[in-house]
């Protein structure tokens, strides 16, 4: 401001002869070099403070002291410039008038500018792109502007210069300025972040520790705190709980038996039955638990899940008998976990529990053991895990293929089963023999089905677990068949039996590939390696039972073993029929046809369009296989633009399934079902035993203003749903389907 001051003041009293030119001509052209000088010299102070907080300088570059020096000298031959007119003088008229000498002024500012941007241009890469630019421009232009300068007069190139690039600078600098505090602010937030981050992680990794060294105390609870903790968070994702709500909820269940840190080992390890006194010295654990992690004042929910998650919702629990909805939310769901991962996993009394049986403990529970809203959720995941992935071994194997089978006496090695259905599953595998070589020492697969997807040997567990085998292939493309109704058997071979058996026998490794699937009740395998091709194609004795395949063999080693599922899926007529179908429906039929339902919800009858008042009657019979309380009929409640069930634009409101259970299937349906079991309603044993001998049933529907209404009464229950649609739905349709059951006479009346 002051340079182009001094400047225009220059120009304005530039021929005035008054005493006020002659010390204004002289004063203003004194300043304007004197500035410029100035403006140079701090410009090269800006530039060493510049390097030495950027750039990593200690001490300031010999160039830039060279500058300073340079700026002294040029301001002294500037002072000496007055007194002797070695640059300008003034004529008679008070102008101003150059001297020969006028351009050594010019020198000493373009000599300076060359040094600043020797170490502006050696050092570029040490300030930021938005500095670099202004600093070179700073440097080449101003000398550009002062070789332009020395030949014209009247036009202050050099002034106008180096006001417009200090403004340019000074935006630039601003600009960095301000990118270098976003950038200490983004690396403070950083920073931050990453300790709350490795706060949370040693948190998690100290719960974790101290998680595992409760489970150590019990030899056959290996894991049980991680998968209560997993189990618990899905529930509580399943109820529409909040992220920061399932990561307590997650800690709090991963802590929950902390308590028995307290408890002796002798009790805890304990084989058979707890005498009274141990068993309540077990019971003071959810105390001791709470008054270890009540000290935990910022994590106060911790203490919650350890003090009451042995309560039951009909308040018959411990420690302290709270009922229904005064125990903790987090309780509540821990206790359905806990329950769950304690029937499913080894015990040292006992095997674990088959899931399926689980399930009908849950379903039997529901409103005294535990709460009915997290335990009809538990229900939920245990029908979505089709291929039962919860449970005890989840932990060892989870995502990982079967780990390596050193098989010895035939079978004595095994895999657990892989669930065969509609969806091919593929196998690879490779076989060597052991040094024990002999033509049979190869691998086998077995065709099997038992309660908890794995092979049995003994008969209490083989009656216990309902254990069927169907049939074991060998894969030398022999079969042995057990229980199935018949067998085909197809081989093509390319290089031969003989160079598979001698490659075998040489101790060389042979790779296998297996296709297996399964379509009702008959099921197909095929089996190849480069030198032969099986095909076994059996026919199930129904369509009910589950089929798995478990990997084993005989003085061999089985491994590299990979099982993959592409989601491919086939149809009827995919696999040979071989055998007849078997059918329960052959009965006469009612309005609509019969439906056989052999799987869980694997048929559905026709749709009916709902009215107001609109009964539907039928017969229904649980299947021979059936042995669970919800192997009976259903009913579901749909909208489809074609009226069917999985039609054109399908719609799920709700499903009632005549055990009492009911599940809300729709974001926009509300669904309750209330039950109650009347005077004929002796135990769940008898409710099965009327299911299977067979019973005839009605259900009425009401319609009111979007809500649905449907009651009836089977086997000794009393169920009444009611479901709540909050948006408009043009037509609704009823279908029935269940579980392993058989629907007949089927009557529509309106």
């Amino acid at each position: 401001m002051l340079l182009l001051l001094f400047d225009r003041k220059a120009y304005n009293f530039r021929g005035d002869t008054s005493d006020l030119g002659f010390w204004m001509v002289r004063i203003s052209n004194f300043m304007v070099f004197t500035l410029t000088l100035a403006i140079i010299f701090f410009f090269t102070l800006y530039l060493t403070d510049l390097l030495v907080h950027e750039g990593g300088y200690e001490k300031t570059p010999f160039r830039l002291k060279l500058s300073y020096i340079l700026c002294g000298l040029a301001l002294i031959m500037l002072i000496i410039s007055q007194f002797t007119g070695l640059y300008y003088t003034f004529d008679e008229m008070n102008c101003y008038k150059r001297t020969n000498w006028f351009a050594v002024c010019y020198l000493f500012p373009l000599i300076i500018l060359v040094l600043d941007m020797s170490v502006i241009l050696e050092n570029i890469k040490r300030v930021g792109k938005l500095m670099r630019a202004s600093l070179l421009l700073f440097t080449i232009v101003p000398m550009i502007a002062s070789i332009l300068q020395i030949f014209t007069y009247g036009v202050s190139l050099t002034n106008i210069t180096l006001v417009g690039l200090v403004v340019l600078l000074y935006i630039f600098s601003l600009l960095d300025t301000n990118k270098m505090i976003e950038r200490t602010n983004k690396l403070e937030l950083d920073i931050a972040h990453q300790e709350q981050k490795n706060m949370h992680k040693l948190f998690e990794q100290t719960a974790t520790a101290l998680a595992n060294a409760i489970d150590a105390k019990d030899k056959y609870t290996h894991g049980h705190s991680r998968r209560v903790a997993k189990y618990s968070v899905k529930i509580a994702r399943s109820a529409g709980m909040k992220e920061k709500e399932c990561e307590e909820i997650y800690f709090a269940a991963l802590l929950h038996d902390v308590g028995k840190i307290g408890i002796k080992d002798s009790i805890i390890n304990k084989e058979g039955k707890l005498t009274d006194e141990e068993y309540g010295a077990i019971k003071t654990h959810p105390v001791i638990g709470m008054q270890i992690l009540s000290s935990i004042s910022q994590s106060p929910y911790l203490s919650i899940g350890a003090h009451y998650h042995h309560e039951r919702y009909d308040g018959h629990g411990y420690p302290a008998g709270l009922k229904g909805e005064d125990i903790p939310d987090i309780a509540r769901i821990i206790a359905v976990a806990d329950a769950y991962d304690a029937m499913t996993s080894k015990r040292s009394y006992r095997d674990p529990i088959p899931q399926q049986l689980v399930r009908e403990e849950f379903v039997k529970g529901l409103g005294t053991q535990f709460d009915p809203n997290y335990g009809k959720i538990m229900l939920h995941l245990i029908d979505l895990d089709s291929e039962y992935m919860m449970r005890e071994s989840e932990d060892a194997s989870e995502g990982e293929a079967i780990g390596t089978l050193l098989c010895g006496p035939y079978r004595t090695t095994r895999s657990d089963g892989i669930l065969l259905n509609n969806g091919i599953v593929h196998i690879h595998l490779t076989c060597q023999m052991t040094d024990e070589r002999n033509e049979e020492n190869i691998p086998s697969f077995v065709l099997f089905d038992s309660l908890d997807g794995r092979m049995h040997d003994s008969e209490r567990k083989r009656r216990d677990l309902l254990y069927h085998e169907y049939a074991t292939i060998h894969a030398d493309g022999i079969v042995e068949k057990a229980g199935v109704r018949n067998i085909r058997t197809k081989t093509n071979e390319t290089a031969g039996a003989a160079a598979e058996k001698k490659t075998m026998l040489r101790g060389e490794k042979v790779d296998f590939d297996i296709e297996a699937m399964r379509y009702k009740d008959h099921a197909l395998v095929r089996i190849s390696n480069r030198f032969r091709f099986h095909e076994v194609i059996i026919a199930l004795p129904d369509s009910t039972r589950f089929c798995y395949l478990a990997l084993t063999g005989k003085d061999c080693i089985i491994d590299d073993v990979e099982v993959s599922k592409t989601g491919e899926t086939i149809g009827n007529g995919y696999i040979p029929r071989i055998a007849e179908e078997i059918t329960y429906i052959d009965s006469p039929q009612g309005d609509i046809p019969n439906v056989q339902v052999d799987g869980w919800r694997s048929e559905s009858s026709e749709g009916v369009e709902l009215t107001d008042g609109m009964r539907i009657s039928f017969h229904s019979m649980s299947l021979p296989t059936a042995r669970l309380v919800w192997h009976c009929p259903f009913a579901v409640i749909y909208t489809s633009s074609d009226g069917q069930v999985n039609g054109k634009d399908y719609r799920e409101l709700t499903v009632v399934r005549l055990d009492g259970e009911g599940w809300e299937e729709d974001d926009l349906a509300d669904n309750h079902v209330l039950v109650n079991k009347l005077d004929s309603f002796t135990n769940w044993n008898d409710f099965k035993a009327q299911n299977k001998a067979g019973q005839d049933c009605e259900l009425l529907f009401r319609l009111n203003k979007g809500q649905i209404d449907i009651s009836t009464e089977f086997c000794g229950l009393s169920i009444h749903s009611v479901t709540n649609v909050t948006d408009a739905v043009p037509k609704l349709y009823a279908a029935l389907t269940g579980d392993q059951c058989a629907i007949t006479n089927i009557r529509i009346k309106r």
